[in-house]
């Protein structure tokens, strides 16, 4: 539908035609990032508005709806280093003449030398701590000076739980109360018009269509409060995105073939310049060494004795193995998992600075090797009780029970460790989905497994649970709010567990075949503060 007399520059919108998740037509408003001509045939790369970023991709002019084509404005156009630092640059605005103002406002300032602040990052998305809906309101929480304590009823369905306050307990932050706070288990029906996956039954998503929308249709994770943190000024997923630009906006890496899969990248990875030009990207698998070509791969594999990611192996569990990687000893392994991952989540920033960071890799044994299925890494010293930095289960690996694995194996560190831990925000789109269902099953376990004695609702604090599970207390307390189960009830706050909170969760526990087993993790924590360097 491309009319060959209109120029279609960089910057303009039009619809392009693409295939939904339904393998049907449809016609989405698409930005144009850069033209390029192959043998005299135009290609467009476009970015779909208000779709993730994973999905931009290369189209041929017969996709372009130029009936509806939009110009930029000139006089808009402004510095990239002075826009917002969210997930991709923005393009000028159109229409809205306050923006042209401003736009040129900014532009009169940089060239007189002068440069203007760079604007506050917005919320990317709203605290998990209050994603409840106005369908079922929660009152305030009370203040910090108190302590709560939680109970629940596992096996009977019409029983209820009290949670009693109790002074020896150290205060919460948030959700605390001086009375008693019951949990009840009654048969409770849904509110009307609504439907919730009540325990997350998800684990990975798969970047497609509806599920693969652009980040902001996400709730904020920058903090529990509902306030937005500054942006992370360490750690892999640094804030400052002043040096994004047209190039780092594309993937510049067409397909990766790692063992005996091909990966199809979503983002854009720094690897070198002259390796972006290939149809396809090698890797060794068990070091990660890239390759230009399938021959240098297999002279390659000739030398390389590794069957298995280096550092030591932690766990084993059948054919399941995590190895601890130090970012310090095995640097050159460190940064060529890092420009893997790079490929497939868009905030991350750490690519050669590995030092001061462990990496987890996850793997599957067979006659060949150790094959990595995903992994994590955490700072050695983190201030902010992070568990993890970056978290990433390999598309192949995808949906099958790995990336909730990969959590839990995080935690079961941080129980070794004596602390309470935390992901790193923000995370990605799909990380976010799986952290709440692994929060969601793991708490509701707990509730579910707590007895009563001599007849009373049985008991426990927010604090038993953080310290049962390691799971940092803001995060326990946002996920009951998600769920919906805090209540407020005769001057007491109360946890209430409908028959669909309960059916869900047992439903997506029998799904849920691959879990880690403490006895078979062999680890000893370091004390990485009294290491004068890493």
């Amino acid at each position: 539908m491309a009319d060959h007399s209109v120029e279609i520059t960089e910057g303009c919108r039009l619809p392009v035609l693409r295939k939904n998740q339904e393998n049907e037509d449809e016609w989405p408003l698409a930005e144009i990032l850069s033209v390029k001509d192959i043998h005299g045939k135009k290609l467009y790369y476009v970015h779909y508005i208000d779709f993730n970023k994973r999905l931009d991709e290369w189209v041929t002019p017969d996709r372009l709806d130029i009936k509806k084509l939009q110009f930029p404005k000139k006089e808009a156009k402004t510095p990239m280093k002075d826009g917002l630092p969210g997930s991709r640059p923005s393009s000028p605005e159109r229409d809205v003449k306050k923006s042209l103002d401003l736009h040129v406002q900014s532009a009169s300032a940089t060239s007189r030398g002068k440069t203007l602040p760079t604007p506050k990052r917005k919320a990317e998305s709203i605290s998990l701590a209050t994603q409840v809906t106005a369908a079922t309101p929660v009152p305030s929480l009370p203040s910090s000076a108190e302590a709560s304590q939680a109970s629940v009823y596992p096996t009977m369905r019409d029983s209820s739980f009290s949670i009693k306050s109790r002074d020896e307990h150290e205060p919460l932050t948030s959700l605390t109360t001086n009375g008693t706070t019951s949990i009840q288990r009654h048969l409770i029906p849904p509110p009307p018009g609504r439907k919730r996956k009540s325990c997350g039954g998800t684990d990975e998503v798969c970047p497609a269509d509806k599920n693969a929308r652009s980040q902001n249709q996400h709730d904020s994770q920058d903090s529990s409060d509902g306030i937005p943190s500054a942006p992370r000024m360490t750690g892999s997923l640094v804030s400052d995105r002043s040096h994004d630009d047209i190039v780092t906006r594309m993937k510049n890496i067409d397909c990766i073939e790692l063992g005996r899969h091909r990966l199809k990248p979503w983002y854009f990875s720094p690897y070198p310049q002259e390796l972006t030009s290939l149809l396809i990207l090698y890797l060794c698998e068990f070091c990660l060494k890239y390759l230009k070509s399938l021959k240098c791969l297999q002279r390659h594999l000739t030398k390389c004795n590794l069957r298995h990611p280096p550092g030591n192996e932690i766990y084993r569990k059948g054919t399941i193995s995590f190895f601890e990687i130090d970012g310090r000893k095995n640097k050159a392994y460190s940064q060529n998992l890092c420009l893997l991952a790079k490929c497939f989540l868009d905030h991350k920033t750490l690519y050669y600075d590995t030092d001061p960071f462990l990496f987890y890799v996850m793997t599957e044994y067979d006659s060949k090797g150790f094959h990595i299925v995903g992994y994590f890494s955490k700072e050695k010293e983190s201030t902010e009780d992070y568990n993890v930095a970056c978290i990433l289960t390999l598309p192949p690996y995808q949906r099958r029970g790995y990336g909730k694995l990969l959590i839990e194996f995080s935690y079961e560190l941080s129980k070794v460790e004596g602390k309470t831990g935390t992901p790193e925000k923000p995370l990605s789109d799909l990380g976010l989905l799986s952290y709440r269902s692994y929060w969601s099953q793991t708490i509701l376990e707990i509730l579910m497994d707590l007895k009563s004695e001599n007849g009373e609702r049985p008991q426990i604090t927010i604090n038993e649970i953080s310290e049962i599970t390691s799971v940092k207390k803001e995060d326990v307390i946002s996920t009951l709010q998600y769920l919906n189960l805090i209540n407020y009830y005769k001057g007491q706050y109360i946890l209430t567990l409908s028959e669909d909170i309960v059916e869900g969760h047992e439903r997506a526990m029998q799904k849920r075949h691959l879990r880690i087993d403490p006895k078979c993790l062999h680890f000893t924590p370091k004390d990485w503060s009294k290491r004068g360097k890493w």
